[in-house]
């Protein structure tokens, strides 16, 4: 079962509702505050949600009162001094017997907390495929994210004539967040990377110090956040001049982001698409060089599901969007990658990013 790509925050309970008839519990508790906002719509930074048969509780402190109210749709709403012991009285009002949780949000100090508080309730796993509940986006988040994009991608315009030797990277991660922010960015979508030399060949370098030199690689991945939702793109290109090494990877690169993003539409294996890049790559002698999978959903979290991954049996479906997502990184030397989202269709894919990953150098 799968929500429907117009899913209004209603039907997203009632297809909770539906996964929890099926399970056999009495409730699901979120403690995750995206799928909180997700569900609820609440954009607060603390709670805990109890989605029941019939009905739905929201609980939170003091501070977050009138913002619940204003915004959430659906639930109860209970304040709470103490988190634990409003679960606690939630549950036994609810007499709920059996309760599920999402694993990844849920710390082993929390459950031994909830297991002595909460006498005679059994706590329980949430399954795997509960976590395609986000992965099939609706036509509003869609907007949110192509919004997003569009920030990310005007502050890069901006920033362009930084990019030249004597520009530091941590300058160009600071002036690239300023610049989203300042075209209307909620924040970044994640910490920026602007890694230059060797440091390109870090796939997940922090921007130091060091300065632009005539023949770097610049690698840089960003984004932004509209309306809770992310964007996530990496744009390489060189400065001053380009070797024919430089040119010879990047058209490697960029033949299996090609490749992939050609593949991509409904009903295909994640892993068949990771294979596709991994493919080209190896043919062309990297292999060895491209440390991780080909990309991942994106939507309030900059990775979620689904993973396109060699290990993913995960299906693609018309709604979601994935980053495509090659690299190959040689220690000590520089690195590249290309990265784009893409929307998902039954016969293909809509490409949402729209700065150009052709090969440039910047001089």
């Amino acid at each position: 079962m799968q929500p429907d790509v117009k899913m209004s925050i209603q039907n997203k309970m009632a297809f909770v509702r539906a996964y929890l008839l099926d399970s056999g519990m009495d409730a699901f508790l979120f403690l995750d505050m995206k799928n909180i906002r997700y569900l609820t719509g609440f954009k607060g930074s603390d709670g805990a949600l109890l989605v029941g048969t019939t009905d739905t509780v929201l609980l939170v402190d003091g501070r977050y009162i009138t913002q619940a109210k204003r915004e959430s749709q659906g639930a109860a709403i209970y304040e709470y001094r103490d988190k634990m012991t409003g679960l606690m009285a939630v549950m036994k009002d609810k007499n709920v017997k059996a309760v599920g949780f999402e694993p990844a949000s849920m710390t082993v100090d929390t459950y031994l907390k909830m297991q002595d508080k909460l006498d005679g309730i059994s706590l329980q796993p949430i399954a795997d495929q509960f976590y395609s509940l986000r992965a099939v986006k609706s036509e509003e988040e869609i907007r949110f994210m192509k919004k997003a994009i569009d920030i990310s991608a005007d502050a890069l315009k901006d920033i362009e004539g930084l990019l030249k030797p004597g520009a530091s990277e941590m300058d160009i991660a600071l002036e690239l967040e300023y610049k989203m922010r300042a075209r209307g960015a909620e924040q970044v979508s994640f910490p920026t990377i602007a890694a230059s030399g060797p440091n390109s060949a870090l796939p997940h370098a922090s921007p130091g110090n060091r300065r632009l030199q005539d023949g770097d690689v610049l690698v840089i991945d960003y984004g932004a956040a509209y309306g809770g939702y992310r964007s996530d793109e990496t744009w390489t290109c060189v400065i001053g001049h380009a070797d024919k090494k430089q040119k010879d990877v990047y058209a490697l690169v960029k033949d299996a982001h090609d490749r992939a993003l050609d593949k991509l539409r409904s009903g295909l294996l994640c892993k068949d698409i990771d294979l596709i890049a991994r493919t080209c790559i190896e043919k062309g002698g990297f292999g060895d060089f491209f440390p991780h999978s080909t990309g991942h959903g994106i939507g309030l979290d900059v990775h979620e599901s689904p993973r396109i991954a060699a290990q993913s049996e995960a299906v693609l479906k018309a709604g979601m969007v994935v980053t495509i997502e090659p690299g190959i990184y040689i220690p000590d030397l520089w690195g590249m990658r290309i990265e784009d989202m893409a929307l998902i269709r039954d016969d293909g894919c809509d490409v949402l990013t729209r700065t150009s990953k052709n090969f440039r150098v910047l001089d």
